[in-house]
């Protein structure tokens, strides 16, 4: 039988509700957590709109609907430079905040010098801390949010993950009471007092250091109380000198937003430009798709989180990749000298790698149509090093796109890829924002049934009432809708990991 006809289970249930429909609108104020409340009460119209809720109950996903968020991606070689108070307005430039992006990424690479005591020591997450506090600065000040200078002993932001907190916990937070639970054994510093008590803007998600690579993502406050964020896991893998140290590898950060995985990879590649160097940066590629995990812990939710990096939805990789240009010096800088963007890609290996499939295949990444970001001489310097005549002391290096951002997956959209112009170091800083869609779960207070199911044994005719009981005293489609008295829970964490 024809399912939508007058005479149809579902017919009869379409005129039984426009008549109960009716009547409740003139009594009551329509259930936020009742998907019927609000159609319309015009004779056409609502015979239509009913029509599609029925159907659209069955053929569509009614659990689910896409919202948009605007991340911002950077990656900067620092040179081995810690940060100073100089370096604010610098940052600012490249960050934009004004444009208030919902999440901000950042890969650095050289926070620290590479040296012997850097690469096999024990970790120091002084430079790191100092790199998180600027960012937290740079971004929370342009919105007019006090931020309070540290006390001593502040986290160690070599390996912070952003952790959910129980809803009593939650609740004494923002009371503007710290739960002892959540401070035992740890220091509190005014600065992480704000991150609890809501006194900045953005949020650090996550943080993780290998050597002199570092990642740290940053999250609108606001977000956290809309989407559920979930599963904040970091990874490292180091693939440097003899294959397993850290000065060269790549740092990572997965987390999920409602339903959609995010993985962030900043990554610091085999440096060189001779022949076959391209074969190496690209071996580190490989290895760093291998080993890369977050792994499941007793501590996860009942979510199931991805596992490596190709388990994600939406994948952005990032950082000083070392690609060169595949073209004679002098010949390089003719090309650049006439802004010629479009010639010199050309003769960049990564692009050529790619085509060739020996590298990230399948993967995109915006036109270029900036100037080589390394490498320059010095500081405050607009010249890249060496060229003819080869000054005294300067390495010769033919200028290259080495600083990069590339993504895939589905629903990721580049909005502009650009490079700012401080000169900090002899890198210049690499930017992109992207507008992404997320999956976001709606409430759970109706469910839809399959088309499929036993309507029969949904519910005891008993329990739902007599009015939907027919002449012979079965249960009528009503009962395709169970309602959940349930509340919805509200989505709201704060930061705990000190």
């Amino acid at each position: 039988m024809d399912d939508m006809s007058p005479k149809s289970s579902s017919g009869r249930f379409r005129k039984w509700f426009k008549r109960k429909h009716k009547n409740k609108q003139k009594h009551k104020q329509p259930d936020p957590y009742n998907y019927l409340d609000g159609l319309s009460d015009g004779e056409d119209e609502g015979d239509y709109i009913m029509e599609d809720v029925y159907i659209s109950s069955f053929e569509m996903d009614p659990c689910t609907s896409t919202n948009k968020l605007r991340i911002f991606v950077g990656t900067w070689n620092v040179a081995g430079r810690s940060p100073v108070g100089s370096l604010a307005v610098d940052l600012e430039e490249w960050l934009k905040p004004q444009d208030a992006a919902d999440i901000y990424v950042l890969g650095f690479q050289e926070i620290v010098p590479l040296k012997t005591r850097t690469v096999i020591g024990a970790e120091d997450p002084t430079e790191a801390t100092n790199w998180n506090l600027l960012i937290g600065k740079t971004l929370n000040e342009n919105f007019g949010c006090p931020w309070l200078t540290p006390m001593l002993n502040p986290v160690s932001s070599d390996n912070y993950q952003y952790v959910k907190v129980p809803d009593c916990e939650r609740r004494a937070s923002f009371s503007g009471v710290i739960d002892s639970t959540l401070m035992r054994g740890r220091w509190i510093t005014q600065y992480h007092q704000q991150l609890v008590l809501g006194g900045s803007k953005y949020k650090l998600m996550a943080s993780k250091k290998m050597v002199g690579v570092f990642i740290s993502v940053w999250m609108k406050k606001e977000l956290l109380k809309k989407y559920c964020v979930s599963n904040v896991k970091v990874s490292s893998v180091a693939c440097g000198i003899m294959g397993y140290l850290g000065n060269k590898g790549s740092v990572s950060v997965s987390m999920s937003i409602e339903g959609t995985s995010f993985c962030f990879i900043a990554a610091h590649l085999a440096s060189g430009e001779k022949n076959g160097d391209e074969g190496r940066r690209n071996r580190q590629v490989s290895e760093i798709f291998k080993r890369t995990s977050f792994p499941r812990s007793a501590k996860d939710d009942d979510n199931r989180h991805p596992l490596t990096i190709f388990g994600h939805d939406q994948i952005f990789w990032f950082g000083d990749l070392n690609y060169r240009l595949d073209l004679e010096d002098n010949l390089a800088r003719d090309l650049i000298k006439k802004q010629d963007w479009k010639a010199l890609q050309g003769f960049d290996q990564l692009r050529k790698e790619q085509e060739d499939g020996g590298v990230f295949e399948g993967w995109r990444e915006g036109n270029i149509k900036f100037a080589p970001t390394y490498k320059y001489s010095s500081s405050n310097c607009n010249r890249y090093s060496g060229g003819l005549p080869n000054r005294s002391g300067e390495k010769q290096r033919t200028p290259a796109w080495c600083d990069r951002i590339l993504w895939y997956g589905k629903g990721v959209k580049l909005l502009s890829y650009f490079r700012s112009e401080s000169k900090f170091s002899d890198h210049r800083p690499v930017s992109a924002q992207f507008s992404t869609q997320i999956e976001v779960m709606k409430s759970t207070n109706s469910r839809f049934l399959d088309k499929e199911t036993n309507f029969h044994n949904i519910m005891p005719p008993e329990q739902i009432g007599p009015s939907i009981n027919n002449e012979e005293g079965k249960p009528t489609l009503l009962s395709l809708i169970v309602k959940d008295t349930e509340s919805s829970s509200t989505h709201m964490q704060v930061d705990t990991n000190y």
